[in-house]
């Protein structure tokens, strides 16, 4: 069995019984119980399972209370979650959105946990119930008439209720939709309110399970191209992908591979990219996956087919196989490990197809990505500049965290980040030195091991930390502060600046005294311009860089504005 398709039957398995230990998982699946913790090590860190002792459980913060409302959320519940958990990555924090009373429209709830500050417009009185958990949101159920064995609100009442407000983006289902009639529901006052949200909403997304599609119900709320985005799963035919996606982008959400058709101009070349993802469960990868789609969408002229690379190079090569069965034009591999980057390009080369490395060079492959010596000497001089400030130019350790699995990126920003380093605060001697050599990149994992050099270091006031992305610096700050070793660690982070760091760049006293940012936009913007160019046959440098940007406390606010 693949190491996905294990993962997702111990998700399968955990609906069924709850909770389930580790013994009992590795006997039901075949394999060991090292395996089996891996796998609940992952799921834990993309937040799918709640490890419990000696085993898991999944994680279930949103009950429903209705018996009718349950049942229809089961039914194709999988093909729900995927369109769910696509049409949750849109949502950004302090926005403010529309849920309709759909159950698809629920499961984005258990998507939208990490999100801060939202406001959530609802006619589903399950999904307000549910969502008014999270003290850091504000819930508006609009009211209306309750219909009998309902649990939404409808009506005049509730359209009128909408005056006033500032919907960023309406999420909405419906009962059919047709070429023809557009988006229909089988109550008419429901369809009223939803056609007076989309009227009002800057932009509506719709929710659409593949069996609504060629069906019409009594009453139309909106046409085609009244709909930013359409959402659908794998089941759909092929033959209404093609019809509409004339008028809007339509995504099929797909279990390993999901694909958002733009509308084609018979007089523009269209392309199709695949992009594997280096790990969903990675913030940094995560905001560059969104960069990319972002720069497919307003380039107009390109299909995105994405799989996720789980941070697994078994996993890298199997969905390989999958970009090259959805016909794509070019590759774009995001992923960890060195060693396997001959064995993708072989892969691909043997279709014609032309691959982008990000970040990791793969021999065959155009580098995109950053400058890694720039990035690390710059991160360097930054943190000599606040030790000789802060600790007089006086350190007692230098920690290095390493991964030599991922090759020339993360021991060049290190190198560079000690001579940069070193340029301000003068050579640091050998036996200052402390190197952490860490394959499973988790922050957890990093957690684990820099708490157990703080404890032997009691004494230590002044550790310098050198670190090669957010995650390793994420570990690094929870082992600090487990310790309550706070103020005796500084370090730098590289990456796209998760919250955790940014959070951490405004405390007074901080752990973090700078972070290099590599802008997940400016991601998106260049691989799509360098993948037209080498589909066009234009002349390219085998390496292209993006320009990175040194963000501290003076100008977090500036960089990254709180919502």
């Amino acid at each position: 069995m693949k190491t996905y398709d294990r993962r997702q039957e111990i998700i399968s398995a955990l609906r069924e019984h709850e909770e389930l230990k580790i013994s009992a998982l590795a006997e039901l699946l075949g394999v060991s119980e090292g395996t089996i913790r891996n796998d609940l090590n992952y799921l834990s860190e993309i937040k799918q399972v709640k490890r419990t002792h000696g085993g898991a459980s999944l994680i279930n913060r949103h009950l429903i209370t209705s018996p009718e409302f349950a049942t229809r959320a089961r039914a194709n519940s999988s093909n729900k979650r995927l369109i769910a958990r696509w049409a949750a990555d849109m949502v950004k924090d302090g926005d403010a959105i529309f849920l309709d009373d759909s159950t698809t429209a629920f499961h984005m709830l258990s998507f939208l946990t990490e999100r801060r500050n939202l406001t959530i417009v609802t006619n589903g009185i399950e999904t307000a119930l549910a969502a008014a958990q999270d003290p850091g949101w504000t819930v508006v159920l609009v009211g209306g008439v309750v219909r009998p064995h309902s649990v939404s609100v409808a009506g005049q009442l509730s359209e009128r209720a909408l005056d006033g407000f500032y919907i960023r983006t309406a999420f909405l289902s419906c009962s059919g939709l047709s070429r023809k009639t557009g988006f229909t529901d089988a109550n008419m006052e429901t369809a009223q309110l939803k056609n007076r949200v989309v009227r009002s909403a800057e932009r509506t997304v719709a929710l659409v399970e593949s069996s609504k599609f060629g069906s019409v119900q009594f009453s139309a709320f909106a046409q085609i191209n009244q709909v930013a985005q359409i959402l659908t799963d794998t089941e759909i035919d092929m033959c209404f992908v093609e019809d509409f996606r004339q008028d809007t982008i339509l995504t099929v959400c797909g279990d390993k591979t999901t694909t958002s058709y733009t509308p084609i101009d018979l007089d523009t070349t269209h392309y199709k990219l695949g992009f594997a993802n280096l790990g969903e469960q990675r913030p940094f990868a995560v905001a560059v996956r969104q960069g990319l789609e972002a720069a497919a969408r307003k380039a107009g002229d390109i299909d995105l087919v994405v799989v996720d690379n789980q941070y697994d190079s078994q996993i890298a090569l199997e969905v390989a196989d999958d970009l090259i069965a959805a016909g794509i034009d070019l590759a774009i591999e995001f992923q960890f490990d060195e060693h396997i980057g001959a064995l993708l390009v072989n892969k691909f080369s043997r279709f014609d197809i032309p691959v982008i490395a990000i970040d990791i060079p793969m021999l065959g492959a155009t580098l995109f990505g950053v400058d890694n010596y720039r990035s690390g000497l710059d991160g360097g001089i930054a943190l000599g500049r606040w030790i000789n400030k802060h600790w007089r130019g006086q350190i007692d350790y230098l920690l290095m965290l390493e991964r030599l699995a991922s090759g020339p990126v993360p021991a060049t920003r290190n190198l560079s980040q000690l001579e940069g380093l070193e340029s301000v605060i003068g050579k640091i001697p050998q036996e200052k030195h402390i190197r952490l050599m860490d394959e499973d990149g988790l922050p957890s994992s990093i957690q684990s091991h820099v708490t157990d050099i703080l404890s032997r270091l009691p004494l230590a006031e002044r550790v310098a930390v050198i670190a090669f992305n957010d995650a390793s610096v994420e570990g690094v700050i929870a082992a600090a502060r487990s310790l309550g070793r706070g103020r005796h660690v500084a370090c730098v982070s590289q990456g796209a600046g998760t919250r955790m760091i940014r959070d951490a760049l405004r405390e007074p006293d901080s752990i973090v005294v700078a972070a290099i940012l590599y802008p997940p936009a400016a991601y998106g913007t260049g691989l799509v311009d360098l993948a037209r160019k080498i589909l066009r046959g234009q002349p390219i440098p085998p390496a292209v860089y993006i320009q990175h940007i040194l963000v501290d406390a003076s100008n977090i606010d500036q960089v990254h504005p709180e919502p």
